[in-house]
């Protein structure tokens, strides 16, 4: 048996990637406990009974690193055996019942969760003679692939948020589309498009009346909703302005004061998007679409002046 070493704990919590034990369910061994691992680390440490005198041995699914495991209180311990993924230990009649040692194993295989913790509680007379220690095995690459998918949305997050304070900060109205550049001298041009746009409704939506505009870097399309009776409210959750071979404007904002009751008012949605180039006029589809339901609004053959 190669050597290994003991490190005396001092009571106190140990930290880093331990698994604690979830629920356990029925086990395999007849008259043994089953403990599951969960790989996040997520629960209570498991208690287990120990008896001096009396043997208590620890079945793993995988290989443990037998020169690293860690029990507090070492010399109350009479034995302390450690195989391939199996662990037996019995304490001293030194052991006072009540008494609570930590154990802390370590896997070999490098696989979340790599270490996992008990609690051996001391009973006068009674020892759990059997406990099967299962791992809900993660390997390490998941949990990168995890760290670098949040990475992207908090980057995502934070140029959204640089965007709102710099659009807080900088003054509304007309004077907020000088300073910008957003005028060009004709001013914001304009024009009706309810006759010439293709129209594709889902069931009770109604565009009354269509107008697009266009500055020196936005255009923008104004569209008045009706909502027939006896349907639900419609509120626009996303919107998408796409050039016949397939290019996309960049979408700013889909402006909406309050959902469209059916029977009532027209509704008002107004689709801002970023159009920098003289060039882009159109012809554009415009599509507009609930967030939770399958109630859209396609417009073809929008243009802007």
């Amino acid at each position: 048996m190669p050597p290994f070493s003991w490190v005396v704990l001092l009571g106190l919590p140990l930290i880093g990637t331990a698994a604690v034990a979830q629920p356990e369910i029925s086990s395999s061994v007849p008259g043994s406990r089953r403990i599951e691992l969960s790989p996040e680390g997520t629960g209570t440490i498991s208690e287990i009974m120990i008896s001096p005198g009396l043997s208590t041995m620890l079945l793993f699914d995988s290989e443990l690193q037998r020169e690293s495991i860690e029990l507090e209180g070492r010399q109350r311990f009479s034995l302390v055996d450690v195989g391939q993924a199996t662990l037996r230990l019995m304490p001293t009649t030194s052991a006072i019942p009540g008494e609570r040692f930590k154990l802390m194993v370590r896997f070999r295989d490098g696989a979340a969760p790599s270490t996992a913790v008990f609690l051996l509680k001391v009973h006068p007379a009674k020892a759990e003679a059997t406990i099967e220690v299962y791992r809900e095995q993660r390997t390490i690459e998941t949990y990168q692939q995890e760290i670098r998918d949040a990475r992207v949305e908090i980057f995502r997050c934070k140029e959204e948020l640089a965007r709102m304070v710099s659009d807080h900060g900088a003054p509304s109205g007309l004077t907020g589309i000088l300073i910008n550049d957003g005028l060009n001298p004709d001013g914001v041009a304009g024009q009706v498009l309810t006759r010439s746009v293709a129209m594709t409704v889902t069931r009770a939506l109604k565009p009354t009346t269509i107008y697009s505009y266009r500055s020196s870097k936005l255009a923008a399309v104004d569209v008045r909703i009706e909502v027939e009776t006896g349907t639900l409210p419609w509120r626009a959750e996303g919107a998408t302005l796409k050039g016949r071979s397939g290019e996309e404007l960049k979408i700013l904002r889909v402006w909406q004061a309050k959902p469209i009751l059916p029977g009532g008012p027209e509704g008002r949605v107004i689709v801002e998007a970023e159009a920098p180039a003289a060039e882009v006029h159109g012809p554009f589809s415009l599509k507009l679409w609930e967030a939770d339901g399958p109630r859209s609004i396609t417009l073809g053959n929008v243009t802007f002046p």
